[in-house]
């Protein structure tokens, strides 16, 4: 191979909407979070199932609505090593408690990486990474607050 070749960049997996996701991901798109809520019970639930979690109803005719993006961290891991193509390691996956209702997680990657700032109950906002065309992934970004204190 001649020097002034430049390798392809590996590009990252994409997500394969189906019918119950396809709303989620047509939101991301926009960079904006709809989350499916129950017509039952009025609580969001990610990822939607046949059954409402909170109400167990059979048929929760669920209906997404944007909700602010905002929240806690739960909990994290260091990704040191990719089983799939396109990422740059390390990465950070944090597991958020959203603000809009107790106990909604949603798990995204740390935008800043292993910084100073993360640790429990760091406070986050949304953010997304734009992975192709059309297609962009939840993500997070520590709020200022905190990328200043130290784990």
């Amino acid at each position: 191979m001649s020097s002034d070749t430049v390798e392809p960049a590996t590009t990252r997996p994409v997500p394969a909407p189906d019918e119950m996701s396809a709303p989620f991901w047509a939101a991301t798109a926009r960079h904006e979070l709809a989350l499916a809520r129950c017509s039952r019970c009025g609580a969001y639930a990610h990822p939607p199932d046949v059954v409402c979690p909170h109400c167990g109803s059979t048929d929760p005719d669920f209906a997404f609505a944007t909700v602010g993006g905002n929240g806690t961290i739960r909990s994290w891991t260091v990704m040191r090593q990719s089983f799939l193509p396109g990422f740059d390691v390390p990465f950070v996956l944090v597991d958020v408690e959203l603000d809009v209702q107790p106990e909604l997680r949603l798990i995204g990657r740390l935008m800043s990486g292993e910084s100073p700032g993360l640790r429990l109950g760091a406070r986050v906002h949304l953010a997304f990474e734009d992975v192709a065309p059309d297609v962009a992934i939840p993500a997070f970004d520590l709020d200022g607050t905190d990328l200043d204190q130290t784990a």
